[in-house]
């Protein structure tokens, strides 16, 4: 994967409507991206579908982008991520009936096919923060950034309202980035 430097630029070029700056984001991101959208749709065919949504955004929003605000790899993964869950959410595919896939997944030892490198070290930083979370708390987290559930079908499933649900993931994830040092 190139740099986050090398990938501002890119976004830069993308913006000013490079096709080669594009063909070379699409490169260096696409294993990425792949990996979380399929994560969260599970499917192949909808994962492909996602995958085109997300790099048409891409190039078409790419002037948006703010190096001051995340990293490129950053609001890219959030373009996909949020592709995804809206396709999940308006096909209705994921239920709250699927709460054993979700843990299961999240639990797997063997790695993705897409991720076979070792470990990173930022990865072992964060599960290590992942674990200092009371268990219901993880669950959350979990179901929500892993399972892409929507904050409406977390507060069903743990059966609190919907804004109790939005306090607990931004705890959450404070003590995530607390944890974290950023």
């Amino acid at each position: 994967m190139l740099s986050s430097q090398e990938l501002v630029w890119l976004l830069a070029a993308v913006a000013k409507a490079d096709r080669a700056a594009f063909e070379r984001l699409y490169a260096a991101t696409r294993a990425k991206l792949y990996g979380v959208v399929l994560r969260i749709l599970r499917r192949q065919d909808l994962a492909d579908e996602v995958m085109q949504e997300t790099y048409l955004k891409i190039w078409n929003s790419a002037g948006q982008y703010n190096p001051a605000l995340a990293s490129p790899i950053t609001w890219m993964v959030a373009i996909a991520r949020n592709r995804a869950i809206d396709l999940v959410r308006k096909k209705t595919e994921v239920s709250i009936e699927e709460e054993s896939d979700v843990i299961e997944a999240a639990a797997a030892d063997t790695p993705d096919p897409l991720a076979k490198r070792e470990m990173t070290e930022e990865l072992r930083r964060l599960l290590a923060c992942m674990g200092r979370l009371d268990e219901e708390r993880r669950r959350l987290v979990l179901f929500a950034y892993y399972g892409g559930w929507s904050r409406e079908q977390l507060a069903a499933k743990f059966e609190k309202p919907v804004n109790t649900i939005k306090t607990w993931l931004r705890r959450a994830l404070m003590e995530i980035r607390e944890c974290l040092g950023s």
